[in-house]
């Protein structure tokens, strides 16, 4: 009985939560905070248990914060208006090739990076880019999370949520590449083809005297420099450095970045190391600890096992039918819920409802099984992959790119609100999911 109604204060709870930042009467931030400690408070879960759920998340963490400190650090450089006055100028002053531009730089980096990352990385070029051409950067930081979260699917690698299905089912990278990479060409044309139509005040926008933009200059180049060298260390251990003898993980790997950009700033007096970090956006760091003690009390009181063995009932037999519904449940569910902890969830409980029909073996259930899955129960891990990556396209609190991009609208001034986010995100979204659906039916 105890258990029951710890279940259910976990779900009202979330749910609370998720209608608190939906209607925007209470600021996310705040609203997880105050949910995380009801769940500490009812005895759902200990403070000690709560401080778990956010340790076990550490490298998230450290991966976001180092990254922020990096960005902010060199700041003073200037180099961030200078980027965006020249990415309007290579542009010609069209908001058509601007949108078209930010497309073609931030795919192929999230094919390969983190895509809260490369948010990170690129979100501070948006708003000198919009107030140089004169439009509201909201839309175009917009545009940046849904392409980031979409070009996730374009490798193995490139979200962790397609990366631990992946790993589940003992599919290569190659192998990724040559079955299912298409599927995320087919996400970034869906945003393709909606650009004129969801963004057409900037689609349409023009600039015809571009000698009238502001011309930054680039200051202390040679700090600079050292800069620039700290971000390709950084990013190649973020590459390479788990296949190192001895592994660097990425969240070691923006620490040591953000270590050496604070000593590089203070040594050079480019920056205070308390203005660095007094910068540092704590808010959406603070919100990213309460969310994971949020889907913890989720976790711990069974609602996750429960929704997915309801989604097993759902699907039954048919492999196809269940490979669609699996795409737009799934896409709906990580539209709410983070999609690493629901994929960590579903997957040993698909595996289950296998395993329960007949269509294999137990051994796959055996977390070291190293061989190969029967083709036709493929599509719906395929479909689950899809489904929780671009899931992520659907809320502001979807994926953490989303969130990341929130917080540093905030910093410049303007708030994305969730109903903002829902007008672009529902009829992309939506478009993105079905066009995965007929993918994977058609090819599979």
């Amino acid at each position: 009985m105890i258990e029951t109604w710890q279940a259910l204060l976990a779900s009202i709870t979330f749910v609370v939560v998720i209608l608190a930042i939906m209607t925007e009467r209470i600021h996310l931030t705040v609203a997880a905070l105050l949910g995380s400690l009801v769940l500490v408070f009812a005895h759902v879960m200990s403070l000690t248990d709560a401080m778990g759920y956010i340790g076990n998340s550490y490298a998230t963490l450290a991966l976001f914060f180092g990254v922020m400190v990096l960005v902010r650090a060199f700041e003073p450089t200037k180099i961030f208006d200078y980027l965006a006055t020249q990415m309007v100028v290579m542009a010609k002053g069209e908001g058509k090739r601007l949108l078209l531009g930010i497309v073609a730089v931030t795919t192929p980096i999230c094919a390969v990076l983190p895509n809260a990352t490369t948010v990170m990385l690129l979100a501070p070029l948006i708003p000198p880019i919009a107030s140089e051409i004169g439009v509201d950067f909201v839309p175009l930081l917009i545009l940046l999370v849904f392409v980031a979260n979409s070009a996730g699917l374009l490798t193995l690698v490139g979200d962790p949520a397609t990366f631990i299905v992946g790993d589940a089912i003992n599919i290569s990278f190659i192998d990724y590449l040559s079955q299912l990479s298409l599927g995320g060409v087919l996400a970034i044309a869906a945003i393709l083809i909606s650009l004129p139509i969801l963004f057409r005040d900037i689609w349409r926008w023009r600039i015809t005297d571009l000698t009238q933009l502001p011309h930054p200059k680039i200051h202390r180049p040679v700090i600079l420099g050292l800069g620039g060298a700290v971000i390709v260390l950084m990013l190649t251990f973020f590459v390479v450095g788990e296949l190192l003898p001895v592994p660097v993980t990425p969240a070691a790997a923006a620490l040591m970045g953000a270590a050496l950009a604070l000593l590089i700033a203070h040594q050079s007096k480019l920056d205070t190391v308390n203005n660095i970090l007094k910068d540092v956006d704590w808010s959406t760091l603070i919100f990213f600890m309460c969310t994971f003690v949020l889907i913890g009390g989720l976790e711990r009181t069974g609602v996750i096992a429960q929704l997915s063995q309801l989604l097993a009932v759902a699907i039954g037999e048919n492999i196809l039918l269940g490979a669609i519904v699996m795409v737009f449940i799934i896409g709906l569910l990580s539209s709410l819920v983070p999609n690493i902890p629901l994929v960590v969830a579903m997957v040993p409980l698909l595996k289950q409802y296998l395993v329960s029909t007949g269509l294999i073996e137990p051994a796959f259930l055996d977390p070291a099984f190293a061989g190969e899955f029967p083709i036709e129960v493929l599509p719906l891990f395929y479909a689950m992959m899809f489904g929780a990556t671009l899931g992520g396209n659907g809320t502001l609190v979807g994926a953490s790119s989303n969130i990341v991009a929130a917080g540093i609208s905030e910093q410049h001034g303007q708030r994305i609100s969730f109903q903002k986010f829902l007008q672009y995100s529902i009829p992309l979204t939506l478009l993105q999911l079905v066009v995965v659906a007929i993918y994977v039916s058609v090819k599979f």
